[in-house]
């Protein structure tokens, strides 16, 4: 038996869910920094590259979509609370890979951005960015219930309903748009429900006209997803569980059912469809045990109840999580409280139990290293990365730990790291406090001007941009200045991009 509560179910206004488009602008091109330059030259030092992501490696995400997606989320992250957890993060993003595949997407690029919010919400917008609240991961029991609102919203992408609802409200989408997007960051910023109100109340007609249409999209999603699930390698049945919980918790809730439904009907039929489906729909090959998963929710519980950790605990207790789960969310606790030996201890005890999971040890760097204790810190991310250099939490927190004793090493360790993942925000705050330090000046405003578009503080960077140029000109770096002004000439784009959602 499931047992669900203490978690309000509501929701951002979704793009996809809605089906509402924006008309496609043709100003200004969104691009981000990454492997290597226009024209596929490799980057120099701090030269963190400009490829175009006018193109996609998926015929089901257009140009325009990632432009748009990509400038919508510079707007989101500067009014969401964000959940700046490496590790989730990173697992996150793990789960959205092994679902790609399956959903129709081939290799698209897609941007996973992680909220700190116990309102139940995914969401999927067009131009492949996945955002999920931490209320979600608590809510979800099992790894496969979350991989099936995962892959449902891959399948709103894949079968470009974005695109297809663009016809049918040529005539009303610019201003429902305008109003969604309102209410959308309204509800980001705090506004919650009446955020959402906002969005919805000034076209209520109009998404009476489209609940037809999207429901039909809802029932595409639903097809799409439980094959990719299977695929994957998670029970098709997880996501009629899925379905059943969130309709049991509407009904506890009383009252007008959340906006939320407006945008994904929750019926009997609906969910009759889903069983019928699900029951025809076999995987070849099952995954293990989501043991992963479990450690994971633990921090989502922890981040949601911080206030009071032992709300976390029980509810891992009620929903008879897994013993190691528990363990973990106790050493996460402990180092909180600065018992910082004693979740070291039990760390170590897991990392050795379960020598594949690579969250474990990273686990402990970190715990070490807000403990201040730095050469502990060092060393064990060391020693991890010997083993996973690809482990991105274990390079990150690596970097920052070596801010403190080799700040020449750590801007050479942040600035791979920032050309693997180059719509990071966090790890260019890094990136520029390693460049300053180790006396590269221009290259770190370079990295804060891309910090703040990252964050959708556009104009600021523009005029980080300007200090950068100023630096690299006083301090004669012809490399740097050019970069910088390959720079200022995106962000001038990224600006007209951003001014399509005022």
């Amino acid at each position: 038996m499931l047992r669900r509560t203490g978690y309000p179910l509501t929701a951002f206004a979704l793009f996809m869910a809605l089906a509402l488009p924006v008309q496609a602008q043709s100003t200004g091109r969104y691009e981000a920094p990454g492997l290597t330059r226009e024209g596929g030259q490799p980057a120099t030092e701090g030269d963190y590259g400009l490829p175009s992501l006018s193109q996609s490696g998926s015929q089901a995400i257009s140009g325009e979509e990632v432009r748009l997606g990509r400038a919508w989320l510079r707007q989101f992250r500067a009014r969401a609370p964000e959940w700046q957890d490496a590790i989730a993060q990173d697992y996150m993003e793990s789960l959205v890979a092994r679902l790609l595949p399956h959903s129709g997407l081939g290799d698209a690029r897609t941007i996973v951005t992680l909220v700190e919010s116990r309102l139940l919400n995914a969401f999927a917008v067009p131009g492949g960015v996945i955002g999920v609240n931490a209320g979600l991961l608590a809510f979800a029991e099992r790894e496969a219930e979350l991989a099936s609102v995962i892959a449902h919203e891959l399948g709103h992408l894949s079968q470009r309903h974005y695109a297809r609802g663009q016809a049918r409200t040529e005539q009303t989408q610019i201003p429902a748009m305008a109003a969604m997007l309102a209410g959308m960051l309204i509800a980001a910023g705090g506004g919650g429900d009446a955020g959402i109100a906002a969005a919805m109340g000034g076209q209520a007609a109009f998404i009476q006209d489209q609940l037809r249409y999207s429901r039909r999209f809802e029932q595409e999603a639903d097809r799409v997803g439980l094959q990719a699930m299977a695929d994957a390698g998670y029970e098709p049945d997880a996501m009629v569980e899925m379905f059943r919980a969130l309709q049991r918790m509407v009904s506890l809730q009383g009252g007008a059912p959340p906006e939320f439904l407006l945008t994904h009907p929750m019926t009997e039929t609906r969910i009759s469809d889903t069983q019928a489906r699900a029951n025809q729909t076999s995987v070849m090959t099952p995954r293990g045990e989501d043991v992963e998963y479990q450690l994971v929710r633990a921090r989502a519980l922890l981040a949601i109840n911080s206030r009071d950790p032992r709300q976390a605990d029980t509810r891992l207790a009620q929903d008879q999580a897994p013993q190691v789960a528990r363990r973990y969310l106790s050493a996460l606790v402990d180092a909180q409280t600065n018992r910082t030996d004693r979740a070291l201890k039990e760390l170590d005890a897991l990392s050795r139990s379960l020598p594949d999971l690579a969250m474990l040890p990273a686990t402990a760097a970190q715990v070490a290293f807000e403990a201040g204790r730095l050469d502990d810190a060092i060393e064990r991310s060391r020693r991890q990365l010997r083993l996973m250099p690809d482990y991105a939490p274990a390079s990150r927190l690596f970097g920052e730990a070596l801010l403190q004793r080799d700040p020449d090493e750590a801007y050479r360790v942040l600035r791979e790291l920032a050309e693997r993942r180059p719509e990071d925000p966090q790890v260019f705050t890094l990136l520029a406090e390693a460049a300053g330090r180790s006396g590269r000046e221009a290259w770190g405003h370079l990295a804060r001007a891309e910090q703040l578009q990252l964050t959708g503080h556009i104009d600021r960077a523009i005029r980080q941009l300007e200090v950068a140029e100023d630096v690299a000109e006083r301090q004669g770096e012809p490399a740097a200045a050019s970069a910088i002004e390959r720079r200022r000439k995106d962000f001038i784009g990224y600006r007209e991009t951003l001014e399509d959602f005022q």
